[in-house]
């Protein structure tokens, strides 16, 4: 009998994507590697740098990631189709070791993105690895869009936001997909996560706006507050924007799952977890570790039946 090829699919919701980490740890300490890695969005981001041999880098710049940290990233343009350009984002990527031609790593591994003329899913599994999870991150609104192949491509989550259909494609027996954000729809958003999903603190609107290129500094000074508010009651800009499109996206992903069933879901319990809260990786990291532990009898058959 043949050893099934594994294929894991990894959702997208920003820094609730942590969780994928432990997740990835988790399987390969119970045996499990899996052939083929797929990603969107942050799924993207981490199953790179999995394939790229650089999943310890990565999570030891999660685990030191503050808001201090957190600002460095964040290079404010206002211009080219989003507030941010995403240059730095390219450089920690390179800096982490995650680089070089996906057609080099090893194994299978595609990232999903969105052409956004045409609204096709684009799947990258060629070229620069950190290009392709450059693309697959671009939050619409957000990160400003990636040019690739005379087309525009934006956060692969807009189509696709667990990639199980991938996996298939490049010749997955047994699909394990991981959904961040199978929490999120249907349940109340609790009080607490309007103020704190938008990562306030004076300290990093500040530093945001001292990061600001000079002739956009004053613009910045009047728009920042009202982007990140500091009022419980009021989420602001990109509370509003990340929140609303990752509810699109959990019901995008409920219709593509049950079109197109995975053999595994994991679902890390996430909902506390704000989609900006970058620093709190131990948290998703033990939440990715603990939906592994739930579901790892029932994929431990699967894979011994082939």
């Amino acid at each position: 009998m043949t050893k099934p090829r594994i294929g894991l699919a990894l959702g997208g919701g920003s820094a609730r994507g942590w969780a994928h980490i432990g997740v990835i740890e988790a399987l390969a300490e119970a045996g499990v590697q899996p052939d083929i890695v797929c990603g969107c969005s942050i799924g993207a981001l981490v199953g790179a740098a999995h394939v790229a041999n650089a999943l310890p880098a990565l999570k030891k710049f999660a685990l030191a990631l503050n808001m201090r940290e957190i600002s460095r990233y964040i290079d404010i343009r206002f211009a080219d189709g989003g507030l941010m350009g995403g240059r730095e984002i390219v450089k920690l990527l390179r800096s982490l070791d995650i680089r070089g031609n996906i057609e080099d790593v090893g194994r299978p591994f595609a990232a999903v993105a969105t052409d956004l003329e045409t609204g096709r899913e684009i799947w990258l599994r060629e070229g620069p690895i950190e290009d392709a999870v450059r693309a697959s991150i671009s939050i619409p609104g957000v990160l400003a869009p990636v040019h690739s192949g005379g087309r525009w491509l934006v956060d692969g989550g807009v189509v696709n936001p667990v990639p199980v259909s991938l996996c298939r494609a490049l010749g997955a027996d047994i699909v394990i997909a991981v959904n961040l954000n199978a929490d999120l729809v249907g349940r109340a958003t609790e009080r607490r996560e309007a103020t704190k999903a938008s990562a306030t603190t004076p300290e990093l609107l500040a530093r945001l706006v001292d990061r600001t290129p000079a002739p956009l500094r004053k613009t910045a000074e009047s728009i920042l507050p009202s982007l990140i508010s500091t009022k419980p009651a009021s989420p602001g800009y990109f509370n509003v924007l990340l929140t609303s499109i990752n509810i699109m996206q959990e019901y995008i992903a409920n219709s593509r799952l049950a079109g197109e069933p995975p053999h595994v879901t994991l679902a890390p319990r996430l909902r506390d977890i704000g989609f900006l809260e970058f620093h709190r990786a131990p948290e998703a990291i033990e939440e990715g570790r603990a939906s592994v532990a739930h579901a790892l009898p029932h994929l431990k058959r699967l894979i011994e039946r082939g």
